[in-house]
């Protein structure tokens, strides 16, 4: 039997083990990581007391004086590491959604995954009072998220279920929720006393400012546990973005698999939201760039991975630097750089639609 090899692809066989060598997407991964490294060691290097990158890596490797190592490990440390697993949970999230819906327009913060957390999150934040402080403000306001992205998705894919999930249908019902729990969030910012109502709108802008440890840990957790199970159900993915008919003729629950995958999706997607705030567009863009870097049919997992975390970073990087000494919320910076994607992806998506 004679096989047809592809380019860019080599196939590998050890005993009853085979798969697909891509240097690719190898190449993409190296590079990506890379500059995850460098923006880490630029951005924990920044501030009052400036510390080189060299310094910065050296001190990530257990060198460097007392001082530096606690101005990086205890004070800086925490809030760029937030901000990449933050924007590698977001763009999983985003690729799973993406390949589910076979419509590059379905991410969480478009069809209204990001904003159903955002809105129990910030019902915590303004129901709660002066009450939620200290450990029951760390363990309630990443519960309440998540709790509210379930539900989000749960109605949204009630909603947009007939007979099956278009990716189109699934994207509009996804809109409208979203609208219908923004205006919930201003509602509830219109009622809440104002040292409430300033805390929620500083979350809501999607902020690493005052990240530490306690913040790292839930969405580490999350990305090791959830992580892994996308990538085990990545070949169903694969399967799906054919159709559901194509996917139950090669033996894919398709019901199942689609719900699994979308639960390990929103999980991700609240978790950030509750880590960061709803930091927009990078789970819409980062899973994008990382299929047109590895030139695969569907979002890579990892790449997008490493991608949205980088992506993240340079973008809180921006937000650091780009007005002096005023301070930007980093979702300020992802929403300049996403929103004409955004605008791009609804013009081909129009001429498509057209074609």
């Amino acid at each position: 039997m004679t096989s047809t090899l592809v380019p860019g692809r080599t196939p590998l066989r050890r005993g009853p083990f085979s798969g697909v060598w891509r240097p690719r997407n190898v190449t993409v991964l190296v590079a990506a990581a890379v500059v995850l490294v460098l923006a880490l060691a630029v951005n924990i290097g920044r501030g009052e007391f400036p510390i080189s990158i060299p310094e910065v890596l050296a001190v990530l490797v257990g060198g460097g004086d007392a001082g530096q190592q606690f101005i990086v490990l205890e004070l800086r440390l925490p809030r760029s590491l937030t901000g990449a697993l933050v924007g590698g949970a977001l763009a999983v999230s985003g690729a799973i959604m993406q390949s589910i819906a076979r419509n590059p327009l379905a991410s969480p913060d478009i069809i209204g995954i990001t904003w159903g957390a955002s809105a129990a999150a910030v019902t915590l934040i303004v129901l709660g009072g002066s009450g939620l402080v200290g450990g029951l403000a760390a363990v309630g306001l990443p519960i309440a998220a998540l709790v509210g992205g379930l539900v989000t998705a749960v109605l949204i894919y009630t909603l947009a279920w007939r007979k099956g999930i278009q990716g189109f249908r699934l994207v509009l019902v996804g809109i409208g929720v979203n609208a219908m729990l923004a205006a919930l969030v201003n509602w509830l910012l219109i009622i809440a006393q104002v040292y409430e109502a300033a805390r929620a709108q500083v979350w809501l802008n999607g902020s690493l400012n005052a990240r530490g440890w306690e913040h790292v840990v839930p969405v580490g957790i999350a990305l090791l546990v959830l992580v892994p199970a996308a990538l085990v159900l990545a070949f169903v993915m694969g399967a799906l973005q054919y159709g559901d008919d194509t996917a139950k003729g090669l033996g894919v629950r398709v019901n199942t698999a689609r719900s699994l995958l979308l639960l390990v999706a929103v999980g991700l997607a609240a978790v950030a939201t509750a880590g960061a705030g709803p930091i927009t567009f990078v789970a819409l863009v980062a899973p994008q760039i990382a299929q047109r870097l590895v030139g695969s049919s569907r979002p890579p997992i990892g790449a997008s991975l490493l991608v949205g975390a980088a992506l993240t970073v340079v973008s809180d990087i921006i937000a650091r630097t780009a007005f002096g000494s005023v301070e930007l919320p980093v979702g300020v910076v992802t929403a300049v750089l996403g929103a004409p994607y955004l605008l791009y992806l609804l013009i081909r998506q129009g001429r498509e639609a057209r074609a």
